[in-house]
Formats: structure tokens, C-alpha cells, sequence
């Protein structure tokens, strides 16, 4: 009968094994660490992850910014130009009235109307998300025109029509990236 494992680590090795290749092992265990950690941190920490972490930061703050914009400035004073009554937010329509429904007064907001279990239509709510997308939409074209006017580089890039295979391409084309046709005319002379 064989004896004892000294260690824990050892039980059911053959008996006799080297000491040598024990470490060989260990030590390509402790590179393969080092490898996959040193390639993590390079991922991690390179120019274009750091960029995308920044860019992200930034269009969260200017969401934020702009959906205050939207639903603090702007739709108040539509809601007052429009016959509205009330907040855009708070327009909508009971479309089956909950168990405590006052057919004299209706409900007074819509969190009411959801808390008594009425199923309503909250179309304010969505026009105001319209809004709110239109306006985020037109704030990052304007800064993307500023930014490019500012940098002649292009962020926005022109597109038109191929007239061959009616694929959109760039403006300052000469060949069709899809259909590979000459726009400058080529075409219609070899005919």
C-alpha cells in the first residue's frame, strides 16, 4: 500500500513523479494568468475603449440635458398655447374606466387612473417622447454641423442615388461601391 499524500494537491498522483515537471506546469499555469490578465488590461485600457467609455459618459449627460430641455422649457408653454389645460404628460384617455370611476368629474391625472385599475391611452406622455427624440435628434445635428465646420471633418456624410442600381453612396463618388458604374458619364459614352 502506497502512503499518504504529504499535500492535499498531490492525492492521486503516480507515485514517483517528477519534481521538475510539477513546476514546468505551475509555471505555464502562472503565464497563461499573466497572458489573459495583461491582454485584459490592454483591451481595457487601449485608446478606442476609452473613447467609447467617454463618448457614452457624454451622450448620457447631453440625453439628460436635452430631455430637460424638452419637458421643463418646451412643453409647458405648448401646453398654454394649446388648448391643453394641463401638461402634455398628463393628457390621456380612459378608454374602460376603473371601480371608483366618477362619471361626473372623470379622473383628475393619469397616475389616478392607474392606480384605480382603468386602462387608459397616455398618448401625452408619447407625444412628449416624440418631442423629446425630435429634439435630440435636431441638438446632435447641430453639434455635429458645428463640429464638422469646426474641424473639416466629416461626421455627416452626403448621400445620393446611384443612378444604375439606386443604392445610396457618397456625394463626392465617382464609382458606385456596389454596382461598381462610373457616375462621371463613362457609362452612357460606351453604349
Amino acid at each position: 500500500m502506497p502512503p499518504p499524500p504529504a499535500h492535499p494537491w498531490e492525492f492521486g498522483e503516480e507515485v514517483g513523479e517528477p519534481e521538475e515537471e510539477r513546476r514546468t506546469l505551475l509555471q505555464e499555469g502562472e503565464q497563461k494568468a499573466q497572458r489573459i490578465f495583461s491582454g485584459f488590461v490592454d483591451f481595457a485600457f487601449s485608446g478606442n475603449i476609452l473613447e467609447i467609455a467617454f463618448g457614452l459618459i457624454l451622450a448620457t449627460a447631453f440625453t439628460a440635458v436635452t430631455t430637460s430641455l424638452v419637458s421643463d422649457i418646451l412643453l409647458p408653454p405648448l401646453s398654454v398655447i394649446l388648448p391643453l389645460r394641463r401638461n402634455m404628460n398628463e393628457k390621456f384617455a380612459v378608454l374602460r374606466p376603473g371601480p371608483n370611476y366618477d362619471r361626473e368629474g372623470g379622473y383628475n391625472t393619469l397616475e389616478q387612473a392607474q392606480n384605480d385599475g382603468a386602462i387608459v391611452l397616455a398618448y401625452g406622455v408619447f407625444l412628449s417622447r416624440i418631442i423629446n427624440f425630435l429634439g435630440i435628434g435636431l441638438a446632435l445635428y447641430g453639434l455635429a454641423s458645428l463640429y464638422q465646420y469646426l474641424s473639416h471633418d466629416p461626421i455627416i456624410k452626403h448621400t445620393v442615388k446611384c443612378r444604375y442600381c439606386k443604392k445610396r453612396i457618397s456625394s463626392k463618388a465617382i464609382r458606385c461601391v456596389n454596382c461598381t458604374s462610373w457616375l462621371d458619364g463613362r457609362e452612357e459614352r460606351m453604349r
